[in-house]
């Protein structure tokens, strides 16, 4: 029987180090999903690339024979010795490879998780396979019934609800204060890594303007060129706290570099118009008191970590939610890909005992040509029904069973036990042809 496999390695198995070595980049997929797709054992692939991992999708025959392969393929492609990954990889086959595509899609994999970009960056991976028609009927079931389940479980759980990072709960907590942040500014306090990604999440949230100030003009005016805001010399801070509704202050100050009565001066000037201070720096930047003064809000890191930590916590008690729709869906496609290799036998079985049945009734009618049409008709139908009967018990048995062991040996025993070597090589692509349909 096929078998669908997953070789692959992520952030939890693999450094960083190991998965950039690994990692393919988006103009070599083409190259590399055909190339795999050539290989002996393999009938289709998939590949999902990304920077927390490295995943090859597979039906093969044999999956010792594949994984094999597939190792020897990863080691050449990258110039990489087997012994330097091998122990990183995770091997996955048949239910654990389903319920792995599942839980990848669903985001339940994913490092943050419920993180909604992994389902875009599958879709991408499979839309490449498919256009290549290194994809094929199974895979296409698999992955098409993955999107199904990440679906059902962003709409049935929250899973995705609240944010996890420091920085999306800052832009979060200025939305609760604010409402809309389309006509709001932002001052940048430091323009190091932190401000960066902080300010790309409040872009995408909508900010009016960003204004950036660093003791370092230039690395300011760097910052602000590529996010087209203001860069303002640090001398001249207070100007800027005068235009800004969101301060967030990010440096590596061993000292406060926005202090209480700096503020009350500001607010003064701002004739009261509330401000929101996000101090994410360690030690603190912003003098704790300001905090205290009127329209002002001030949060530092303890304050957005506690909320980001709480938020994981509600996406890990949704995840559980989440397990249990995956859970459902991989005992349907299971039940489903058994029984590709069930219809057929059931088809053959019948028309054989059809086939035999029609001749002995041939047989009867020329010994017995005084019959007439409609006791014909009643002995075809005593035939038929006594045949359906004899089948019922073992094709329900067969059909029902959910042990991949005991189908393909009750399958072989059929195929032997009542010669059905000449099995048509049809039979089984049409009821492919038609599940596609569905």
């Amino acid at each position: 029987m096929t078998e669908i496999i997953v070789l692959g390695l992520n952030h939890r198995t693999a450094p960083i180090e190991i998965r950039e070595r690994l990692s393919f980049h988006e103009t070599e997929l083409e190259k590399a999903l055909l190339q795999i797709n050539s290989l002996p054992s393999i009938k289709e692939n998939i590949i999902l690339s990304t920077c927390n991992r490295v995943e090859i999708y597979a039906t093969v025959q044999k999956p010792d024979n594949a994984f094999e392969e597939l190792k020897e393929f990863l080691s050449q492609y990258h110039k990489v010795p087997i012994k330097d990954f091998e122990k990183n990889l995770y091997l996955l086959t048949g239910e654990e490879a389903i319920k792995h595509v599942f839980r990848v899609a669903s985001s339940l994999d994913s490092m943050v998780v419920g993180e909604p970009q992994i389902t875009g960056q599958v879709k991408s991976s499979y839309s490449m396979a498919n256009d290549l028609k290194t994809s094929g009927f199974i895979l296409q079931r698999l992955f098409n019934r993955a999107f199904h389940v990440a679906k059902r479980v962003r709409t049935e759980t929250k899973i995705s609800l609240n944010p996890v990072s420091v920085s999306s709960v800052a832009v979060e907590l200025a939305q609760k204060i604010f409402g809309n942040l389309e006509k709001k500014n932002i001052l940048l306090v430091g323009a190091g890594e932190m401000s960066e990604l902080a300010a790309r999440h409040f872009i995408h949230a909508g900010v009016e303007k960003i204004l950036i100030t660093n003791r370092t003009y230039e690395r300011a005016l760097s910052l602000a060129q590529e996010f087209k805001g203001e860069a303002i010399p640090f001398e001249e801070m207070n100007r800027a706290l005068v235009k800004a509704d969101i301060v967030l202050s990010a440096t590596d100050s061993q000292n406060y570099i926005i202090r209480y009565d700096q503020i009350v001066r500001v607010m003064k000037e701002r004739k009261q118009r509330p401000i929101f201070f996000i101090d994410i720096s360690d030690p603190r930047n912003i003098e704790p008191r300001v905090g205290e003064i009127g329209n002002v809000y001030l949060y530092n890191i303890d304050d957005l970590q506690n909320i980001a930590d709480e938020n994981i916590k509600d996406r890990q008690n949704e995840a559980q939610k989440a397990e249990k729709i995956v859970q459902e869906e991989v005992i349907k496609f299971v039940k489903w890909y058994r029984s590709l290799e069930v219809t057929p036998t059931i088809i053959a079985l019948r028309k054989k005992f059809d086939e035999i049945r029609k001749k002995e009734l041939e047989k009867a009618f020329s010994l017995h040509p005084d019959l007439s049409e409609k006791e014909k008709r009643s002995i075809e139908a005593m035939t038929s029904a006594i045949i359906n009967k004899i089948l019922h018990d073992p094709l329900t048995r067969l059909k029902g069973n959910n042990d991949e062991i005991s189908v393909d040996f009750y399958i072989d025993a059929i195929r032997s036990l009542f010669h059905l070597t000449d099995l048509d090589s049809n039979v089984k692509k049409d009821e492919e042809e038609k599940d596609a349909r569905v």
